[in-house]
């Protein structure tokens, strides 16, 4: 024991004796030795701090990344949606030049109204639609279904769908009848006149008589024909994909407009009747050059065919006064006789010869 203690201070003894030299070569070998062991404390301390201060602003770091994270995600959800509505609507613009612009709207499909069925949606809602009202729903050239407003809400029934109902024609003959919604790509025509000669393969278009579609509008091809007691029966495949719903041509007014407004009894001359005028003119200036050039046999001939143009109406629908005469009536108009009552008249008073004053 005495002789570790003895080494020990031997060796610092020469320690100091040699630090007190101030040797640079026994100094570069201290330090060497000295510096590692201080830089790894540094390096320890550093970690111990930098663990304790995420530690304790750990809580307020993770509710601000959850609520960043939240927003970012709410916008990129919008941002999918909304390129994907922008999609829908750039592939449906070529497709509306055919229509009549005044009377379609384009909606959008949010949702179906159950989960375990593909044949109802719920569709985005235009202004100016009316509760319990059919409406047509078009998906591009097709017929798609039927749409109705209900509860504020607009209800999309599919043609897959058996409350979509609307009228048809059926082939060449135009065979009427009543479309309505079986099941997936098929639906059932109904009320088909038995004289009426259908075929497998006929056309299906809508009639245009129901004011829910627009006439001509396809809807499918007859693919099975029943004939029944009273009427025949037709089974259709349909055009339109019930299974990808995105976006509908919503039919807002289908009724026939072009003779909408038109009076038979209306007096004034149509916007046209100038044009007709100047055609007139035109014709008997023709026709009195002819005339001119031709010899009397030719002039005789020629008034016998032609016809007489005159700018007196043919017709006049509302009389006037001056040329309305009495007419004479047929039966023979009797005097009324006279009627003898027999009630007898009240005698005459006679005069009183008290009462008479001569004087």
């Amino acid at each position: 024991m005495k002789t570790r203690l003895i080494v020990i201070a031997i060796l610092l003894l020469i320690l100091t004796v040699l630090l007190s030299r101030n040797d640079e070569r026994i100094s570069d070998v201290v330090l060497d030795v000295i510096n590692p062991v201080k830089q790894n404390y540094q390096n320890f301390i550093q970690n111990i701090q930098d663990k304790g201060h995420s530690y304790i602003f750990q809580k307020e770091s993770i509710e601000k990344l959850t609520t960043e994270n939240r927003v970012l995600r709410k916008r990129l959800l919008e941002q999918v949606h909304y390129i994907s509505q922008v999609k829908n609507i750039y592939d449906m613009l070529p497709k509306l030049t055919r229509l009549p612009v005044a009377n379609i709207s384009l909606v959008e499909t949010i949702s179906y109204v159950k989960l375990n069925s593909f044949s109802q949606v719920i569709l985005t809602k235009p202004s100016g639609l009316q509760n319990d009202t059919l409406y047509g729903l078009m998906q591009g050239y097709v017929v798609a279904g039927i749409a109705q407003v209900r509860n504020n809400q607009l209800y999309g029934y599919l043609t897959s769908d058996s409350k979509c109902r609307f009228s048809v024609f059926i082939g060449k003959s135009k065979a009427p009848g009543i479309a309505l919604g079986v099941k997936e790509n098929e639906m059932l025509i109904k009320f088909i006149p038995k004289w009426h000669k259908i075929q497998i393969g006929d056309q299906v278009v809508t009639s245009g008589l129901d004011n829910i579609f627009f006439a001509d509008i396809p809807v499918g091809i007859v693919s099975k024909i029943e004939v029944q007691s009273a009427y025949t029966v037709a089974h259709i495949k349909t055009y339109s994909d019930v299974y990808h719903p995105k976006t509908f041509f919503l039919i807002n007014d289908a009724r026939a407009t072009l003779a909408e407004g038109f009076d038979s009894n209306a007096t004034d001359l149509p916007t046209f009747a100038p044009i007709l005028a100047e055609s007139n003119n035109s014709v008997e200036h023709n026709a009195s050059a002819q005339i001119q050039n031709t010899s009397t046999d030719e002039i005789q001939e020629l008034n016998a065919t032609m016809p007489s143009i005159s700018s007196i109406p043919s017709r006049i629908d509302q009389t006037q006064e001056e040329v309305i005469e009495p007419v004479v009536p047929d039966e023979d108009v009797q005097e009324p006789k006279k009627i003898h009552t027999d009630t007898p008249k009240p005698p005459k008073p006679k005069a009183d010869s008290s009462s008479l004053d001569l004087f």
